[in-house]
């Protein structure tokens, strides 16, 4: 499956839409936007049950701001429309490989219980 170019149109509904999804926040000008981009298009290929998804920064720079993008390429997971994992930085493909694995794993009861504990006591999470 090939990436996915999102807007603000659509962002919404393909993280709702769809299990597992990766996006690329990432900009024309940017060097390790575009060293990142066939690693990132591989992985497409190698997983077609993932969404791999990208946002031009400069063509959304309302979604980017809202996303709270400061670095690119920044590397967002989400799973069942849930932000699991987001980073900075152009990940090496064994390291995309690895994200892709543990996002799969993950036991979303027990995340849905933990960002629902995180909400009953955000002193206790500040605390910490």
């Amino acid at each position: 499956m090939a990436t996915k170019a999102l807007t603000h149109t659509d962002f919404e509904s393909t993280i709702t839409d769809n299990d597992v999804v990766l996006v690329d926040f990432w900009a024309e000008w940017c060097g390790p936007c575009k060293s990142f981009a066939p690693t990132f298009e591989a992985s497409s290929e190698k997983h077609p049950d993932v969404v791999h998804a990208k946002v031009d920064t400069e063509a959304e720079q309302q979604l980017a701001a809202a996303a709270g993008i400061q670095s690119i390429p920044t590397v967002m997971a989400f799973r069942e429309g849930i932000l699991v994992f987001a980073q900075p930085g152009a990940l090496p493909s064994d390291a995309l490989e690895s994200l892709i694995t543990q996002v799969k794993d993950l036991d979303m009861d027990e995340v849905r219980q933990q960002i629902a504990a995180q909400q009953e006591n955000p002193a206790q999470e500040n605390a910490q």
